[in-house]
């Protein structure tokens, strides 16, 4: 009786056994197993869990080569290298992109995503509060992102990522103005007269239109006057005269010049 009352199950688990190993395995490089990975990347991606997010975009990549989703997932996961903190590892990816993909729809976002990724956003007034001497920073991160942005402006004008960029440039140009323009106080306020004439002047020519051209004229002015070089002092005057005929620095003179420069602001 226990025998014939068990039979029935007995023979349907090896029939379903059966049916089991006779069903091929899922090819992992198919498109509905890649898709599904990346859809897993994007979860880990809005949860915050970039380091995951970046290995299975990665896995992704490799299985989809030579697909439209191989090449969101390499932007997704320069992304998300990006979002954990892995500026280096990012920025080749992205470059790396550039290079293999210059026919890509999505050239435009890898442009500005590399813009993003070298933005600094510690640059301006904000980083003026903090006191820091900007003498010692490095601008070359800043003056990368101006170049991947004025890549994508520049080759995808109706891009709907060029108005951000446009934007960004301006920031960017005041930006490293001010950054030339600190650091001619810095010497000016050490005696080191040439180096904060020269400092100003290259701050006046490169950002002809920077909101601190004035205050770059009058270190010039004011170096050259403690150097003793009368004519590039009457020179440089002229041009602050014409320019700034309202300057605040040629009324008040000297005592803007000494104070500390975050009280210019």
């Amino acid at each position: 009786m226990i025998r014939r009352i068990w039979l029935p199950f007995v023979w349907a688990a090896l029939l379903a056994a059966a049916g089991c190993a006779s069903a091929p395995p899922i090819d992992p490089n198919s498109t509905q197993a890649v898709e599904k990975l990346y859809a897993e990347g994007k979860d880990e991606l809005a949860s915050g869990a970039y380091d995951r997010a970046a290995k299975i975009f990665e896995r992704v990549e490799g299985r989809a080569a030579g697909t439209l989703l191989a090449q969101q997932a390499a932007l997704d996961m320069a992304y998300a290298q990006y979002k954990a903190g892995e500026r280096a590892t990012a920025l080749a990816t992205l470059d790396r992109f550039i290079r293999l993909q210059p026919s890509s729809p999505a050239l435009d976002y890898a442009y500005y995503l590399r813009g993003v990724v070298n933005f600094n956003d510690n640059l301006g007034v904000l980083s003026m509060l903090s006191r820091q001497d900007l003498s010692e920073r490095d601008q070359q991160a800043s003056r990368e992102s101006f170049q991947s942005f004025k890549q994508l402006t520049d080759q995808f004008p109706q891009s709907r990522y060029a108005a951000d960029a446009r934007q960004r440039m301006d920031y960017i140009l005041n930006a490293l103005a001010e950054y030339e323009l600190h650091v001619a106080r810095y010497y000016f306020r050490r005696g080191a007269f040439v180096a904060a004439a020269n400092r100003a002047q290259q701050a006046v020519i490169d950002f002809p239109q920077a909101p601190g051209n004035e205050e770059a004229l009058f270190i010039m002015v004011t170096s050259y006057e403690r150097l003793g070089l009368d004519q590039l002092r009457t020179d440089t005057q002229r041009v602050l005269e014409k320019n700034f005929p309202n300057s605040r620095y040629l009324r008040e003179g000297m005592r803007q010049a000494q104070k500390a420069w975050w009280q210019f602001w």
